[in-house]
This record gives C-alpha cells, sequence and structure tokens, in this order.
C-alpha cells in the first residue's frame, strides 16, 4: 500500500516537477516489469515458486473462503469496475463543466488495454488449470494470462479514481491498493492465475498510472476543443432584425385587407406614403427575437376569423408591428379593415 501511495504522489505531478527518487520511479517500475518478464520466459526460480503454491492449492486450504473471494475478485473484472467508473466521472465532468476526469480515465483505459493486452498475446501463457507440465513456464502455448488483468485492471481503475480524486487523495491511494493486493491474491487463491501473473499484473498498472502525468498535455488540448465545441454549440442563434419595409410592406404588399391580390394597390401606398411624410418615422421597434414563421401566420388572411387574429406561438412578438400599421391608416384618414385592427367578416 505503500508503493501504491508513492506512485499516486509521483503519478500526480507533472513530468517537469518531478525531483529526486520521484523521478526515478518510472525506469525502476519499468526495469521490474522487465525483470519479471524475463523471469517468466526462461523458467526461474520464480516460475518454480508459482509451482509450489498451485501445487499447495489455496482454494482447498481454506474452501470456507471461496464463496466471499468469488465475489470480491469482481473489483478486478473490467467490465463492471470501468462501466461504474465511466458512469461516475461523466457525471462528474458534466458537473464541474471540465472533460478532464473522463478524458484522463478514458486515456488510462486505452494504454492497460495496449501494454497489458500486447504482453498477453506475445506470451500466450496458460494458467494452473490447463498446464501441461509440470514445473514449465507453459509460455507460447495460446493462453493469455500474464500478466494478470484482474490485478492490473484493479491498479489502474482505483489508482486513476484516486488519481482523479479531489478530495483525500490519500485515503483513496491507500484503498485503491488495499483492492489491487487484495484482487491479485484472490486471482492466485481461486487458481486462475500464477503468481507471477497477480506480480506482472501489479507493475504493469503501476506503469500505466505512471504515464498518467505524461498525458496530461494531450487531454487538456482535447479538453479546450471540447468546451470550444460545447461553446458553439450552446451559443444562442443570432435575433432576427425585421426592418419595417419588410414586416409590413414585404408582408402586406401584395394583398388587401380581403386576402386579394393587391400589388401597389392601398396598402403598398399607405406604407410608402407614411415613410415619406415628413415627421413620421417609418423606423419600427425591432424585436429582438421575432419567428419567421409567427409573421407569416399572423398576417395570413386565410387564418382570420370574426374571433379576431389567431393564438400562434412567437405571436407576441408581433404587438409592436400593430400600432404601426394603425397609426399608417389613422395619418392617410382610412380604416384599415382586417389587416390588423379587425378582419373581414365578408
Amino acid at each position: 500500500m505503500g508503493i501504491m501511495a508513492l506512485l499516486l504522489v509521483r503519478a500526480e505531478r507533472r513530468p517537469s516537477a518531478s525531483r529526486g527518487w520521484t523521478a526515478a520511479l518510472p525506469p525502476l517500475v519499468a526495469g521490474a516489469y522487465a525483470a519479471v518478464f524475463v523471469a517468466v520466459l526462461t523458467g526461474s526460480p520464480l516460475v518454480q515458486f508459482d509451482w509450489r503454491v498451485a501445487m499447495w492449492r489455496p482454494c482447498r486450504q481454506w474452501p470456507q473462503l471461496h464463496g466471499l473471494l468469488d465475489i470480491l475478485v469482481v473489483a478486478g473484472q473490467r467490465g463492471p469496475t470501468a462501466t461504474a467508473a465511466l458512469a461516475w466521472l461523466g457525471w462528474r465532468s458534466w458537473r464541474i463543466r471540465n472533460p478532464r476526469p473522463l478524458l484522463v480515465f478514458l486515456t488510462a483505459l486505452v494504454l492497460l488495454n495496449v501494454s497489458v493486452g500486447a504482453v498477453k498475446m506475445s506470451t500466450g501463457r496458460l494458467g494452473p488449470h490447463y498446464a501441461h507440465t509440470i514445473g514449465s513456464s507453459e509460455v507460447f502455448r495460446g493462453g493469455d494470462i500474464f500478466p494478470s488483468g484482474h490485478t492490473a485492471n484493479s491498479v489502474v481503475i482505483w489508482g486513476t479514481l484516486a488519481y482523479l480524486a479531489p478530495r483525500h487523495r490519500k485515503a483513496a491511494a491507500t484503498l485503491a491498493a488495499l483492492a489491487a493486493i487484495v484482487v491479485g491474491l484472490i486471482t492466485v487463491y481461486l487458481g486462475t492465475h500464477w503468481f507471477s501473473d497477480a506480480l506482472g499484473g501489479w507493475v504493469a498498472g503501476a506503469l500505466v498510472l505512471l504515464a498518467l502525468p505524461y498525458s496530461e498535455p494531450f487531454v487538456e488540448r482535447v479538453a479546450v476543443r471540447i468546451r470550444r465545441l460545447a461553446t458553439s454549440l450552446s451559443a444562442d442563434p443570432a435575433p432576427w432584425s425585421v426592418p419595417a419595409a419588410a414586416a409590413v410592406s414585404g408582408v402586406l404588399a401584395d394583398r388587401d385587407p380581403r386576402g386579394r391580390d393587391d400589388p401597389g394597390g392601398v396598402l403598398t401606398r399607405l406604407t410608402l406614403a407614411g415613410a415619406a411624410t415628413p415627421g413620421f418615422s417609418s423606423r419600427v421597434p425591432a424585436s429582438p427575437r421575432v419567428s419567421p414563421g409567427g409573421v407569416a401566420v399572423a398576417f395570413h388572411p386565410q387564418v382570420w376569423n370574426e374571433r379576431g387574429p389567431p393564438r400562434v406561438p412567437q405571436m407576441s412578438g408581433m404587438r409592436r408591428y400593430v400600432p404601426y400599421v394603425s397609426a399608417l391608416g389613422a395619418y392617410r384618414g382610412q380604416v384599415m379593415v382586417g389587416a390588423v385592427s379587425r378582419c373581414s367578416t365578408t
């Protein structure tokens, strides 16, 4: 657990901020991983220790623990643990409006799958239940158990959550280390992995944690782009600018109050005369948000009836144009029938 805490202390710093022994951790852990890898391939005393533990059969020494440990080993399975972690980190990223926690975790999963998967496929080691020759390292036989995926997964997932913890990092690092140790030993107890598999999983997971600070610049660039994209998508569209000529002449010039075509008719003359009369302003206060659909429906003669204008969405935006059109009619001494003030009954 102390080693896990030291790894997280190193991991939470940027590479440029590392000093002293913390800067030596990555090469030391990488060297340990290489040593375990070579020891497994060459049939060293580590492999002989694997056989002694497997022949001792821990699951038969303490059979009463089998049910409980078979449940606890789920803490190292990638499916349920990664799903729960992704859900929590996704909610946290949404809450703080920063995708960094989710991006860091996804980066850790990618590094875990690539690094551990490559070694698994290259060694092809079989587990204790499928071993062929006593004392053999059982490599290059089509297996995929070195290093232990459960163990490496528990180190990376719980360690990354501790790395991203906003508070109580020491307690989180201790719990992550405890979970990784327990999961690794449970796999040996159940007979699904050799002890060297668990050892390799611990070291492989530690390497992924130590690589996280080096991925922070890339994560930050991606986070900035995501925030910019989210900002551009959530920005309000440009408000509709409806000038007087477009709002009144453009809509009403071609029809009279009874709905008949009236190109250049009374409404056109009213609008042009009102706009050209000295002292009379043809400027209409522009509504900040007027839907073109609301404009078309509000002035369409076929949707008016004896009860007055229909109630359509965003109709309130047209109230500013009603006094203007009525004022034009009053100024010219004509009564506007049906267009705005009331509808035609014929």
